[in-house]
């Protein structure tokens, strides 16, 4: 039995969403940021897909996309609409993972970097390519068997799995956690500073591709792991906002509250580390979008914690703008899309650390 109860609210107008014996709260304005997102998105990642060696119109892109027997056809199915959709996608998981972890550390400055994902992909990464690159004899080993989107991945959980068991003292603190995912994330940083400085020059260019987030030469085998992740965390996590709603608040009142404080902790940080190994093994781990996007969508929609669908939308709208920019502002030159969202979350990682030492 599904059920839309209107919820009198003095700031917005809120609905009780009901179905087979489950609720939640929809507002109405963020129902229209992410209609209006959703557009946006529609529209940046349309214009890149027009941008190339063959530039396009926007009606040719149209038509292409749906019409097969168009010679423009495979150029935007195989080559364009990839790189697009990857980075529409690796940006909602980006924003997705920060919004859950930014709620559950009541931190606007926390993000998957904190929980050792971003750098501890960039390690193996780097150790993968540096150690089985030109200077040992050609592209071997271990690389050669997973990949770098493997080795990322496998990364990414290796590094949250040593946050947290260091994090963990009969249960998980918020602010314990931040602290201990600084001081790892220090840590890899380090070596991954180190392995670039003994890897030969050749190794050390590919790996710093990579590290600094970049779109190019995307196909739909990194579409395909980001999209498949959204389609199973996205619901699970959906149904966790009773839980996220609660964890704002002291532990104590969590317990008052009927909420199992680790068990749901612990649930809820697996689905954000998910998301961004798998979104940082397709794309590189491409700075501030998680930081950002939950904290611009907290403003937007005026909510307690940061909405989970809307920062997903933000975080694609942000990373799509980004790619175009990147493509765009130093043409024939392309930068990393990493590049770009650093120099624009740079300035906004200040505001936020003035505003919150404000």
């Amino acid at each position: 039995m599904t059920e839309l109860v209107e919820v009198i609210n003095e700031h917005s107008t809120t609905y009780a969403l009901r179905i087979a014996g489950l609720s939640w709260q929809v507002r109405l304005r963020g129902v229209v940021i992410v209609v209006a997102g959703l557009a946006a998105l529609a529209l940046l990642m349309a214009l890149n897909t027009r941008i190339g060696d063959l530039p396009m119109s926007l009606g040719t892109v149209f038509r292409a996309t749906v019409d097969a027997a168009m010679p423009e056809h495979f150029v935007i199915m195989e080559l364009r609409l990839p790189r697009a959709l990857t980075g529409a996608l690796v940006g909602a998981a980006l924003a997705l993972s920060g919004a859950i972890i930014q709620s559950i550390a009541r931190n606007p400055l926390a993000s998957p970097e904190i929980l050792g994902v971003t750098t501890g992909a960039s390690v193996t990464v780097v150790a993968g390519v540096v150690l089985t690159g030109t200077t040992a004899g050609g592209v071997s080993g271990l690389l050669s068997t997973l990949g770098i989107p493997a080795l990322a991945l496998l990364g990414g959980l290796l590094g949250a799995t040593v946050v947290y068991a260091l994090a963990w003292r009969r249960g998980l603190d918020g602010y314990r956690l931040v602290l201990v995912g600084i001081g790892v994330a220090a840590v890899f940083t380090n070596v991954k500073y180190w392995l670039l400085t003994v890897g030969d020059v050749n190794d050390t260019g590919r790996a710093m591709v990579w590290i600094s987030g970049s779109l190019n030469g995307r196909g739909w085998e990194h579409v395909v792991p980001v999209a498949i992740a959204l389609a199973v965390l996205v619901p699970l996590t959906l149904l966790g906002t009773r839980s996220l709603d609660a964890l704002r608040f002291c532990d104590d009142t969590v317990t008052a509250l009927g909420v199992r404080m680790n068990p749901a902790r612990a649930l809820m940080i697996l689905a954000a580390v998910l998301l961004a190994a798998v979104a940082t093994a397709s794309a590189g781990p491409i700075a501030f979008v998680a930081l950002a996007s939950p904290q611009i969508a907290l403003r937007l929609a005026r909510c307690a914690r940061p909405p989970l669908l809307c920062s997903a939308v933000v975080g694609a709208v942000l990373t799509a703008g980004a790619d175009l920019i990147a493509r765009t502002a130093f043409s024939p030159l392309e930068l990393p899309v990493g590049v770009v969202t650093a120099v624009l979350g740079a300035p906004y990682l200040i505001h936020l650390i003035w505003r919150a030492h404000k």
